[in-house]
């Protein structure tokens, strides 16, 4: 049984998508024998579950709820993320995708690696797991944790987040003690041919991620931040799958493959730039005249049909409106082989900056406030960094407000996921006093973006009437796929949509 679960999940992710060199290897992965079973043969499978699940199925919505994304011109998919809205039918392919096919592979790496005594290839598993995890917790919050992936257990207990955050700082910690940065790591794509050594310090990024959101909620988190901070051994070069996508069916980025590639099998397009974002990248004067562009916006963002930037509005797709086509409006910049960003040097700098602006050392925190914004620009092959930090400037008074937005700006082109846990978390940027209903007004067919305050959100036109105004979508409804024979399973009711999770109340 064990066997065939272990087989089925493998199928499955090279199914979801596959990274090209995977088809290069000489044994059959569809049906290796039990007592052949590697982990370089199933760590390939895990790491596409979780990559094409975490860059297309997480990315999609994060992008509009944080209000990266608006939709485009009469088309369907997405108008319910637009609006606030998200369904158990939507929720559960991620989760099932992610349990069944990263989480699974995982289990199975980690034990065959733990009796073989690969620690290298024992951390690798241990982060992947725990990145994925972390991201079921802040798309849910109580998940199954401690009972989980035990078929023989169909029902097991939920675990409050802050449980399962605390269980997975321990994983990393017990995973670390064991490996040497020289320590050989099975065959993967994210460091290919590299050693532990990248693998711990992705590891400890992601620790700093979770203590960061822990923030709040355990009293002494800050001095584990303080000792991890001064251990100063964090990624140099942002962590992400970059040079193992290919231009076919099946081996592009996922969200590529989802939005864009005609290949695929839908020529629907879909998403397209908000005005929110594309307001505050690209701010003028009462006359329209441009008075800040951010160098980062071309990277981001393509320019419409005219050569202009211009961003749509959240809650509606405009299928009604004689002047805003499909080609008014820009488009996200993606390609094939575009880059599926897991941690990010920019958003290491701005946790760490995060960490001296609570011990009031406005120094420090601006120093790495300002290396955050130049590694955002780094990353996106830009020059001009010191142009943002001019337009955004670190002010200690108000430092979750500075460090938010400009992290909301940093992760728009490359992580909308995490910006929108970070907008639950850090409240910025907040809610402004126009509405989607004040910027378009579908009566006469306008756009008013000078009612655009840059650096808000506004309330969605048709706004999912379980969240309401001036309110983000604060957690996933459980899929039935979870729920449907667990007699644990949590109830979720209305008011849970805009219950914040532990992390960001």
């Amino acid at each position: 049984m064990k066997k065939i679960a272990i087989i089925s999940t493998i199928v499955l992710g090279l199914a979801a998508t596959s990274c090209n060199n995977y088809l290069d290897i000489n044994q059959d992965p569809n049906s290796p024998a039990e007592g052949n079973m590697t982990t370089s043969i199933l760590m390939p499978a895990a790491e596409m579950g979780i990559a094409a699940t975490y860059g297309n199925l997480l990315r999609i919505p994060g992008g509009y709820f944080s209000q990266h994304y608006a939709h485009m011109f009469g088309t369907s998919n997405y108008v319910d993320y637009s609006q606030f809205t998200m369904s158990p039918v939507r929720s559960g392919s991620a989760y099932s995708q992610i349990n069944r096919v990263g989480l699974k592979n995982l289990q199975t790496i980690r034990e065959l690696a733990e009796k073989n005594e690969e620690w290298g290839t024992y951390l690798a598993a241990t982060t992947l797991r725990c990145f994925a995890i972390q991201a079921l917790v802040d798309c849910y919050g109580s998940i199954p944790y401690s009972e989980a992936l035990d078929i023989s257990n169909p029902s097991p207990k939920y675990d409050e987040g802050e449980v399962v955050y605390a269980g997975l700082l321990s994983e990393l910690d017990e995973a670390l003690s064991k490996a040497n940065a020289s320590d050989p790591v099975a065959t993967n794509f994210l460091f290919a041919g590299a050693r532990a050594d990248k693998w711990i310090k992705f590891a400890n990024a992601l620790k700093l991620k979770i203590m960061s959101r822990e923030v709040g909620a355990v009293s002494s988190v800050d001095s584990q931040i303080g000792a991890l901070i001064a251990q100063n051994n964090f990624p140099t070069e942002d962590v992400a799958y970059t040079d193992c996508w290919g231009n076919e069916t099946g081996q592009m980025n996922p969200y590529y493959s989802e939005e864009f590639a005609t290949s695929f099998g839908s020529t629907q397009i879909n998403v397209t730039a908000n005005m929110a974002i594309i307001s505050t990248m690209l701010q003028t004067d009462a006359e329209g005249v441009v008075v800040y562009e951010d160098p980062r916006l071309p990277a981001f963002f393509e320019k419409n049909n005219s050569g202009n930037y211009v961003g749509g509005i959240s809650g509606t797709n405009f299928s009604t409106s004689s002047s805003y086509k499909a080609a008014y409006w820009c488009r996200p910049v993606m390609a094939y082989n575009s880059p599926v960003y897991y941690i990010q040097v920019a958003e290491t700098e701005f946790f760490i900056a995060e960490y001296y602006a609570r011990q009031n050392n406005a120094a420090k925190a601006e120093e790495h406030y300002n290396a955050a914004i130049e590694a955002s620009c780094a990353s996106a092959g830009v020059s001009g960094a010191e142009k943002v930090i001019a337009q955004f400037p670190y002010t200690q008074a108000n430092y979750k407000q500075c460090i938010g937005i400009s992290k909301w700006v940093a992760l728009a082109g490359t992580n909308n996921f995490e910006s929108w846990c970070e907008l639950r978390r850090l409240k910025y940027p907040a809610f402004g006093t126009a509405t989607g209903n004040d910027l378009y007004d579908a009566t006469s067919d306008k756009l008013h973006s000078e009612k655009y305050v840059p650096g808000t959100l506004y309330t969605p036109i048709s706004v999912f009437d379980k969240v309401g105004s001036n309110k983000l979508l604060e957690r996933w409804p459980y899929p039935s796929a979870s729920t449907s024979s667990n007699a644990n399973a949590p109830k979720f009711s209305d008011s849970d949509y805009t219950t914040p999770l532990f992390w960001a109340k």
